[in-house]
């Protein structure tokens, strides 16, 4: 695969200690164009802001800023003394502080899984901060067998004693639901999911998240979110999904575009839950829609 060429945007590492103390990093794509609104970038679960990469520094050389953003334990931000407080209030709580330390009082959002989540809460609390958005593999309704799958893994590392051996066991397993994913992708992949740290890889988030899917079992039901869905009809919207999720269904995606009349959808060919954003093809989708937003 030949590697695709991107802009050659160089976003800035910023922190900000939040009131228990945390210090939370985000990355800042920074834009001369300030009447286009920025493009606020939230990760999955266990994801960091370098997911967005690619997609960002496209936006970016478009002329409009982006902020990526890593949660608490994840990526460069301080790990929780306690995981009790992964939760989507404390993360909520967090983004406000980020987005009011950046001074952006209205923006455009991108959000994968988790991500997604947290753009429909966004939305139901503060209407007016969410002026388009768009959901990566991620609606009101969650499948728990997807949620399973995910259980199974999040914060589990088996021994690696290469990134060459991380990049082979992450295609071995996710290969079935990401077939059309390329080697040099999987490479990124890997890269943002684990780092080499004093001759060891290690994983580039809290392992203790995993408990944030202790009540999740076979009988169990996640909860919706409906009602905060309800508040993106009024916006620009462009739903993401994944061929071969196990997350998001298509009669979930059907109900979102029976609700929103405003709602674009995408299905990325070839992938699973969640889509990687790495491919050309989906960033320029993403590019596409964003041209036409605010």
């Amino acid at each position: 695969m030949t590697q695709t060429s991107y802009a050659n945007s160089a976003p800035q590492s910023c922190f900000l200690t939040v009131p228990d103390g945390l210090r939370l990093h985000y990355l800042d794509y920074p834009s001369p164009s300030p009447q286009r609104l920025p493009l606020i970038c939230l990760p999955g679960l266990a994801r960091s802001a370098d997911d967005f990469s690619r997609v960002a520094s496209e936006i970016n050389a478009r002329g409009r800023r982006v902020i990526a953003i890593d949660y608490r334990g994840r990526g460069q931000s301080d790990w929780d003394r306690d995981w009790r407080g992964y939760t989507l209030d404390r993360e909520q709580s967090d983004i406000f502080a980020i987005l009011a330390k950046a001074e952006i009082s209205q923006a455009v959002f991108l959000g994968t899984s988790r991500g997604g989540m947290h753009i429909m809460r966004i939305c139901a609390h503060r209407p007016s901060l969410v002026r388009a958005a768009i959901l990566n593999d991620i609606g009101p309704k969650i499948e728990n067998d997807g949620l399973l799958r995910i259980k199974r893994y999040v914060g589990k590392l088996p021994p690696l004693n290469s990134m060459s051996d991380t990049i082979a066991l992450m295609r071995m397993s996710m290969a079935p639901s990401f077939p059309s994913v390329e080697w040099d992708d999987w490479e990124t992949y890997a890269r943002h999911t684990f780092i080499e740290k004093n001759g060891k890889i290690v994983l580039r988030y809290d392992p203790e998240l995993s408990h944030t899917l202790d009540a999740v079992t076979p009988d169990s039901e996640y909860e919706t979110f409906w009602r905060e869905f309800d508040f993106l009809k009024k916006v620009n919207l462009l739903v993401i999904r994944g061929e071969t999720s196990d997350i998001f269904s298509k009669e979930t995606l059907e109900e979102m575009r029976r609700i929103a009349q405003n709602l674009q959808s995408l299905t990325v060919m070839g992938q699973g839950h969640a889509p990687l954003l790495l491919d050309r093809s989906t960033i320029e989708k993403i590019a596409l829609f964003l041209d036409g937003c605010p």
